[in-house]
């Protein structure tokens, strides 16, 4: 899984804290490895660089694969509570993806335990099983 770290011009990107978001993030979405392609995670300072209350956002955009992408955005006073906010957010919106799809009965699942009965007799077959009786009903008078 793929991990791209985006700031704002409010907001420094350094080496420090891009790793603390790759670890933060990989580790809260661990989980599901194998079922992403890529995660972007973009961090902003809403009020610019004036401080006020949930004024950082962290938006997380995740790629399943085969699906579209899911986004989830958090807002916190810290950029550091905005990502575990947004990450425990994408968890839960991922977990409830794939347990969908996973909960779904599979065709090879729904063709087990399924017997074979016996054909209906069509109309057709119906007709000539009474033509042949009514046809011996005959020759036995005759």
């Amino acid at each position: 899984m793929q991990i791209q770290v985006h700031c704002d011009k409010h907001i420094k990107n350094d080496v420090r804290l891009e790793e603390w978001v790759k670890t933060t993030v990989g580790s809260t979405l661990d989980l599901f490895e194998e079922d992403l392609t890529r995660v972007d995670v973009f961090l902003s300072d809403e009020n610019g660089g004036k401080s006020g209350p949930n004024d950082k956002r962290c938006k997380i955009e995740a790629r399943p694969n085969n699906h579209q992408p899911l986004i989830v955005t958090n807002n916190a006073d810290s950029v550091e509570e905005a990502i575990d906010g947004a990450g425990v957010k994408m968890h839960n919106a991922l977990e409830h993806l794939f347990g969908k799809l996973r909960s779904k009965p599979s065709a090879k699942l729904a063709v087990e335990g399924f017997e074979e009965k016996e054909p209906k007799e069509s109309a057709d077959d119906l007709l000539e099983e009474e033509f042949l009786e009514k046809e011996k009903e005959l020759d036995k008078i005759s």
